[in-house]
């Protein structure tokens, strides 16, 4: 929603700006289809290039994300704390028996049913079953710091297949500028080639010529720049329900109380998202 509201703002306040300084649109309109094609043609292709189908419908989710804003809400980070932590609880108190059924089937399973937003995430589902499945098939002797390593590699894979969309972006920003050059060198080549028209015809195709300059320098630092930036902060903010699995699991492999548990998941959100503790302690009392 914000990045739709600053674009917009993005463009009245560019071409306002250039009205009131007394610049006629007619001509940058007038070139904007034909430069436009050139770049977006150039940036799309360039894309193309540069990335597997994957890569690109991957592309296309982080877009999305650029405009919805973060995947988790508040309570999906309050509930997976939650859910792990119970898992954990029924993994101490009735054992590795009592808690197969719900890692292997978690769709059948009647305390996943009590988080759907979790269970039809099957990035977060995997996480949490993948490992606790891991210590039921051990009966639990598993070394906590091996399952620790295990986790840490799990969490990198999502972090970076959630990280392409947003290298892509940047890629393509930094690549706008110089795409935009391309689109004006040609621009001057079509004047040059039309060196004995009168000065204000040539006039107006070097200016329809920097037209592309403006466009590339535009794209880039005012809206897929940024659109890379947010969509970094997007993804900060989503890989965070990760390390809150992993905290909870480990602590609790640790032996740590449950209040301790649930405070190192907790204190690992950032301070905008982070819920009160007692809330989370409450939340599992409810159970």
């Amino acid at each position: 929603m914000f990045a739709a509201i600053g674009i917009v703002v993005l463009l009245i306040m560019v071409f306002g700006g250039f009205v009131i300084a007394g610049g006629s649109l007619g001509p940058v309109l007038a070139a904007t289809p034909i430069e436009m094609m050139i770049i977006g043609g150039a940036a799309i292709g360039a894309t193309i290039i540069g990335n597997s189908m994957h890569e690109l419908k991957l592309l296309g989710g982080g877009l999305k994300r650029v405009f919805k804003g973060p995947k988790y809400s508040d309570q999906d980070h309050i509930d997976t704390i939650a859910l792990c932590s119970r898992l954990m609880k029924m993994l101490k108190t009735e054992g590795p028996v009592a808690l197969e059924s719900h890692v292997t089937d978690p769709a059948n399973s009647a305390i996943f049913a009590e988080y759907p937003g979790i269970l039809a995430d099957p990035a977060l589902t995997a996480l949490i079953c993948d490992t606790l499945t891991l210590i039921v098939v051990s009966s639990g002797s598993l070394d906590t710091h091996a399952v620790e390593d295990v986790m840490d590699n799990s969490i990198k894979a999502l972090l970076h297949e959630m990280d392409e969309p947003q290298h892509a972006l940047q890629t393509l920003a930094d690549a706008l500028p110089a795409l935009g050059i391309v689109a004006a060198v040609l621009g001057v080549i079509k004047t040059m080639g039309s060196i004995d028209q009168p000065p204000e015809v040539l006039g107006k195709m070097i200016g329809a010529a920097l037209v592309g300059t403006f466009l590339g320098v535009l794209l880039a630092y005012g809206i897929v720049g940024p659109m890379a930036g947010r969509l970094k902060q997007v993804n900060a903010h989503d890989g965070q329900i990760f390390q809150s699995v992993k905290q909870v699991i480990i602590a609790s492999l640790h032996g740590y109380p449950q209040p301790l548990v649930v405070e190192s998941a907790r204190s690992g959100l950032s301070p905008a998202h982070r819920p009160a503790l007692t809330d989370l302690l409450d939340t599992l009392r409810g159970k």
